[in-house]
This record gives C-alpha cells, structure tokens and sequence, in this order.
C-alpha cells in the first residue's frame, strides 16, 4: 500500500481559478469542455461548456437543477422525492473538484473534462451528492486518527456494437484477429492480444489525463477484462479515478467499433462484472496499522472486517443497486454469497491478500461494477468504521472453499426488494452516510423497482402469452 504524498482532500474543497488558468495556458486548443456531476445511481451528468465559460465555474460555480441528484437510472425525475415540483425544481451550484480537469484525448485535442460536486445556494455541500456522502464518512475515521489508503478495481465486457439476431448483445469481435471469443481463457495472453489496439489507446489516453491506470487481465469470461487503479491514500481522489475510468473505457470502445458494459450481470451463463474495492488504514505518519507478520492482520483489521461483515446486510442495495445486480451472486462463481472472511482466499467477501506484512490489507469483493464507486467507498468504509468504534469479532476465517462455508453464515439479502427495505430502515446507514441520504435513496430505488416491474419484457410473453 502507498504511503501519502499530502494530505487527503476533503469532499468541501473547490478547485480553485488558478487551476483553470493553467489548464488553458497548457491546452490553448481546448473549448469543449464536459462538467461532470455523479448521482447517485452512478451515471455521469452535467453540461459541455465553451472554455470561456468554465473560467466562470471555476469562480463562481455553474447552476444545475437540483432534481438532478435525485433523476433515476434512466434519466427521469423521481417526483416521489419531494424535490422536484414541491420546491420548483430549484437550482443549485457546481463547483469543480481540484485535480479533475484534464483532456479527453478519445475526442480530439479540443476536448476535455472535470468532475464537480453539488451545492446548496449558500455554500452547504448538498448531502445527497455521493462524494460528499463519501466524505462525511472518511471525516468519521479521520476522528479516530485514520486515513483510508484504498483503490478500486473494476470489471468490464467488451460487446460489438450491433446486438446479436436476438436483439441481445455478444462478446466484441477482436480488431486485430476479426475473431470473437468464445473460451474464458482466464488470464489470456492471446486474448489481452486480440484487443491491443483498444487497451494501446486506453493506456496513452490515461496517461494524458493523468489517471494511475495499472494492470489488465483477460478475466473468466469471453470478452471480459479487469483493469485496477494506483492504491491512494485519498479515498475521494481513488473513487474520482474510477469515475473516469469507466467513462474512459466506454468513450475508447465505441472508438474501435465495440461497447463497453460495466453491467452487473450481462451473460447468464457468464460471470459477472465486480468492483472490487482494496483498503489499509494509516495513522497520522503514515504507517499502515493493519501491517502484521500474521497473515489475519492485526486486531485493528480484524475489527474492520468484522464490521463490514456486521453491515453488509444494511448496506447491500449499496452493493448491488440495481435489478440485474442480484443475477452475478450464485456459489462458485467467484461472486461472493456470504459475509465470509479468509486469508489469500477469493472464494470469500473479506478478502486478506497475500504479501509482504506492510501492504496488508482487504479486499472487499462484494460490489458489482454496476455500483456507484462513491457509494460503495463509503459503504464499505462506514463498515470497517463501525467495527472499529466498536471492536467488533469476525471470528475464525475460513479456509478453504468460502461457497461451502456459506450455509454457516448470515445470510445476506437475496433480492433487490429485501435489500431495499432493509437499507431504508438500518439506523446505521443513517449513522454512518446521513439520515436524509438514506431516505432519499431508498425512494429513488423504490421508484426505480416500480418502473422496473411495471414494464412487459419479451419473457412474459414468451412464457405465459399463450400458456397461462
């Protein structure tokens, strides 16, 4: 794990004008500029801007409607909310994250992007932006003298942009060999191959921007590949990482002719995408207090993993957000099914990595891609937070097959009804992410399940049309 370079920001600070008249000094070119603002379904939205008008932003903010942080995953207004007509769909201020205004090589010289936080017209961070949910929870640790050092690893499908002759969608066809894939080939040399001239351009427009893009593997499914980010000791600046990466891979794909889907569940018959979330906690010099020669780690991490294990059922519409999200959690699919612990051990939730005593620590695989990494960030640190505070007992880890041990332990939410309504009524989200947070949410997904449910898919009819 890292050790930190400064200090870690705060969800409340704004980037300031001098940011801005340097960009524009380096990139005289640019004048089309994406603001961008996460809600909190995950998906990216904001304005393209003239590179005249984000100097103003960036001195006085940028108005967006505050029904914004509250519109479902498709895009529409959840009037349910109360935020919508009752207060005239009022607006709010943007303001831009320090650090996140960088090109967008994918489009052209001309182009860039920076991520922004939302605000109350008087200067109060709104407490139903991600971030700042994020950032009241890393303040709690920063309570007890503990910064998190984390980082976040996603899975992704490449698909062809044409859908099959079912209207469904199918791995890519490789650009270099005019194959598609058809074997996992986990850990596929050839298959990392296939793709080189996607990753070639995904790596060269990471650099560009800045952004700590490592590793790629071919993962355990045709078309399918994980790729992390650099461990930081700034929860926010690693969860803007993946905010842009996502955005990233998915703006590079659709350059050479194929989709990228961070979906949950994608394939039936195919694994599932994950995020997968890393994380030490260090004390005020830096040192890494789950560091040990014991493999379990000290009792600091032992209380953390007790922790999540403690709130994963609270916290797991977090997780798994969405109705297909609850497709990917099935035994020996490497998608955990229980609050398990382990040692080098990925049949488990609470993951302790192999390595050397100081980069010590967990690896939470519960999340799906599909997840808001800001959400999850705080979702799972709110756990490690909890179990601290109070020196909670993960028990004995298991070795072995985690699937087998699973019968043994709590179980979890099984179904995005039961997730929700156990979110919506935990004390201890509302302890640990804010009370309003909790509510406002609970209504955006409970809106989102009534469309959801609401809408006839093709299965009904090809099920019960003529024999019900």
């Amino acid at each position: 794990m890292t050790q930190p370079q400064s200090a870690p920001q705060s969800s409340h600070q704004i980037a300031p004008l001098a940011e801005a008249e340097a960009f524009f000094t380096a990139y005289p070119q640019v004048d089309a500029i994406d603001i961008i603002f996460t809600n909190m379904c995950g998906v990216p939205r904001g304005k393209r801007l003239r590179a005249h008008e984000v100097m103003g932003v960036y001195k006085d903010g940028r108005f967006l409607p505050g029904s914004t942080v509250i519109v479902d995953i498709t895009g529409r207004d959840t009037e349910e909310t109360g935020l919508v007509w009752e207060d005239g769909d009022a607006d709010r201020r943007v303001h831009p994250i320090p650090g996140t205004l960088v090109p967008a090589p994918w489009a052209g010289p001309g182009a860039a992007q920076f991520l922004t936080g939302f605000y109350e017209l008087d200067g109060r961070p709104n407490d139903l932006d991600p971030r700042h949910v994020l950032g009241r929870v890393i303040d709690r640790l920063a309570g007890h003298g503990l910064t998190p050092d984390v980082a976040v690893e996603l899975e992704f499908y490449l698909v062809d942009a044409r859908r099959g002759r079912d209207g469904r969608p199918k791995p890519a066809r490789s650009p270099s060999s005019g194959q598609t894939p058809h074997d996992i080939q986990v850990y596929g040399l050839t298959e990392m191959e296939d793709f080189r001239p996607f990753f070639d351009e995904l790596y060269a427009c990471a650099d560009a921007m800045g952004l700590p893009l490592e590793a790629a593997i071919s993962e355990y499914a045709p078309g399918q590949f994980e790729m992390t980010l650099a461990h930081k000791a700034d929860a926010l600046a690693a969860c803007d990482d993946a905010i842009l990466h996502k955005r990233l891979v998915k703006a590079v794909a659709l350059k050479h002719g194929m989709e990228a889907t961070f979906m949950a569940k994608p394939f039936e018959n195919s694994a599932g995408n994950g995020m997968h979330l890393h994380a030490s906690m260090l004390d005020a010099s830096g040192k890494n207090v789950f560091a040990s020669e014991d493999p379990e780690g000290t009792p600091l991490l032992r209380h953390a993993i007790a922790g999540m294990q403690a709130t994963i059922g609270d916290a797991f519409l977090i997780f798994a957000p969405n109705a297909n999200s609850y497709r990917r959690f099935k035994a020996n699919s490497y998608a955990p099914v229980a609050p398990t612990w382990g040692v080098n051990n990925r049949t488990v939730s609470f993951r302790v990595t192999a390595g050397a005593p100081a980069t010590r620590h967990v690896e939470h695989r519960i999340g799906g891609a599909d997840a808001n990494p800001y959400l999850a960030m705080a979702a799972m640190l709110a756990g490690m937070c909890h179990g601290i505070e109070h020196k909670l007992d993960p028990g004995a880890p298991v070795v072995g097959n985690g699937y087998e041990a699973a019968s043994s332990a709590p179980p979890m939410p099984t179904n995005w009804f039961a997730a929700l309504d156990r979110f919506a009524a935990s004390g201890t989200m509302k302890d640990y992410l804010g009370e309003r947070f909790v509510e406002m949410f609970s209504i955006v997904k409970r809106t989102e399940q009534e469309r959801f449910f609401g809408a006839v898919p093709d299965l009904d009819y090809a099920w019960y049309l003529r024999t019900a």
